[in-house]
């Protein structure tokens, strides 16, 4: 932390905040001034600075931001768990709750581009502040709902949380980072990212049965405290710090292309949502089709005719930006479809009870979480290109098992099918977010940020709508509807795994045009 010089021959200087951090502590007379208060801002001051000197000052950051993004997601897929529960203590039908998945990604989507761009602009550690403080709110309204309408709002009022946070943290690393070390560091994001959710099960499944479902997010409320103290005492200030004339910027930024990017994306995403309710023909949902194309096309042209576009428009000329994309959007439609399939398969086809299903189900996020750190180091060595071709390749492999298992198949074959899945997603993720990171400037991380996280949001809602759909059609189509678990309901599954696969191969072809971060022969393992 540098400070400005001080002359030897006026020691008076030394009290001063603008030389010396301790000097905030003192009043121009040299007195305490305040000082029951001002020793929690001096321990931060020498928190930061040691942070900030530290040879392993990127790792600090890290480190803090992930204690963040733990505390936030390790409640998701257990209050999935326990919505019969939920919904029968608030009156409403667990039909009516699964709006407590949708409603975030929606509200992510519609969030996401401003609030990547306000990132660039007034300061990625101030937005996800925010963020954490905000989810503070999100969480004591949760605890608190009496009626699913008021759970409702504060579940969707968490994907805008979830926005600023997962934005701001995907770009303080690539800030902190250098490029050639970037991927390691997205294979740790990646790990907090999949084990989260294994960690809320395992301590928030005896929370629950303890205390009730509301305890879970007296527990969340309780350590995202924790994580807003780590970051705010831990993040140095000038990691990723408003730019200059801000107030400006953010008043000139293109406004009609970024809303019409967030509403593209959240009529696509709630069509997604909606279309096997109301029909995949149905006038409302080729209506939000054709608004999400609309605004689309909106957007585009503000690409090309703003003075200042949301995304500069020559980033879509550079194959690694769009290509990683790619990879991710057809990773994450495989792998989520997959993961929605995975127990109607187990339970339909197979007659499996719900806690065996669980149980061999853990493999799978359990393999993503171990993969995810060790093959950003391998990227390393190997490249991104092939890491990102290797994680596709085993997504794809996994759908294809799922697609050929057979009334004969044991449970040798299905944990292999989800150890590929979790590996491929382990190994695809780290690289496809480092390399697109390495091809903006510093001050637009946060947009690309948004951009990679956007990608994986309408992959996660196509490949759990489209896939489920089909299937369910082929349960009616062969009037099996009711049908007891067995060789007929095993059959509906394998044009829906076979699809998903499909699409992996997808992301396989957007992987072979994804270019290796130049590094030296032997990378670095200094970040800063």
């Amino acid at each position: 932390m540098s400070g400005r010089h001080v002359d030897r021959e006026d020691p008076e200087g030394l009290l001063s905040a603008a030389s010396d951090p301790a000097g905030a502590a003192f009043n121009p007379l040299g007195g305490e001034a305040g000082s029951d208060l001002n020793w929690f801002f001096l321990l931060r001051e020498r928190v930061q600075s040691r942070a900030a000197t530290s040879s392993r000052h990127a790792w600090w950051v890290l480190w803090s931001l992930l204690a963040g993004l733990l505390a936030l997601n390790f409640t998701f897929t257990v209050f999935i768990v326990a919505l019969p529960t939920v919904a029968g203590q608030l009156h409403t039908s667990v039909s009516v709750l699964t709006w407590t998945m949708i409603g975030p990604l929606l509200a992510y989507g519609l969030a996401a581009p401003i609030l990547g761009k306000v990132g660039d602009l007034w300061g990625h550690r101030r937005l996800y502040l925010a963020g954490l403080a905000s989810a503070i709110g999100t969480a004591a309204l949760t605890a608190l709902a009496t009626n699913a309408g008021w759970l409702l709002t504060a579940r969707t009022l968490d994907g805008v949380q979830g926005a600023a946070t997962g934005t701001a943290s995907g770009a303080l690393i690539s800030l902190v980072f250098t490029p050639e070390t970037r991927v390691k560091a997205m294979g740790w994001w990646s790990l907090v990212g999949a084990g989260g959710p294994v960690i809320g099960v395992s301590l928030g499944s005896p929370i629950i049965a303890a205390f009730g479902w509301r305890a879970l997010f007296w527990v969340q409320l309780v350590l995202i405290v924790i994580a807003l103290a780590v970051v705010w005492f831990v993040l140095p200030r000038h990691e990723g710090a408003p730019v200059e004339n801000a107030r400006g910027a953010f008043r000139e930024m293109d406004w009609l292309g970024s809303w019409a990017l967030s509403g593209s994306v959240l009529c696509l995403m709630l069509g997604l949502s909606l279309a096997p309710s109301w029909g995949w023909a149905s006038a409302a949902t080729l209506g939000l089709g054709a608004a999400s194309l609309a605004l689309l096309g909106v957007f585009i042209y503000r690409l090309t005719h703003a003075a200042h576009p949301l995304i500069p428009p020559h980033y879509f000329r550079r194959r690694n930006f769009v290509m990683p994309m790619l990879v991710r959007g057809c990773a994450t439609f495989a792998y989520f479809g997959g993961f929605f399939l995975f127990p109607l398969l187990m339970e339909r086809g197979y007659g499996y009870s719900i806690a065996r299903v669980g149980a061999i189900a853990v493999a799978r996020p359990i393999v993503f979480a171990v993969s995810s750190p060790i093959a950003g180091y391998v990227a390393m060595r190997v490249g991104e290109r092939v890491s990102a071709i290797a994680g596709a390749l085993f997504l794809a492999g996994s759908l294809s098992i799922f697609a050929v298992l057979s009334p004969g198949s044991g449970a040798l074959e299905v944990v292999i099918a989800l150890a590929l899945s979790g590996l491929g997603m382990g190994v695809a993720m780290p690289s496809s977010s480092s390399v697109m990171a390495n091809e903006v400037l510093t001050n637009e991380f946060g947009v690309m940020s948004a951009a990679q996280m956007l990608s994986v949001q309408v992959g996660e809602v196509a490949g759990i709508e489209i896939l489920e759909t089909l299937q369910q059609a082929l349960v009616r189509r062969h009037h099996l509807v009711g049908a007891s678990p067995g060789p007929g309901l095993l059959a509906t599954f394998r044009a829906p795994f076979a699809i998903g696969a499909a699409v992996a191969g997808a992301g396989v072809i957007a992987a072979l045009f994804v270019r290796d971060v130049p590094r030296p022969t032997r990378a670095r393992s200094v970040d800063r």
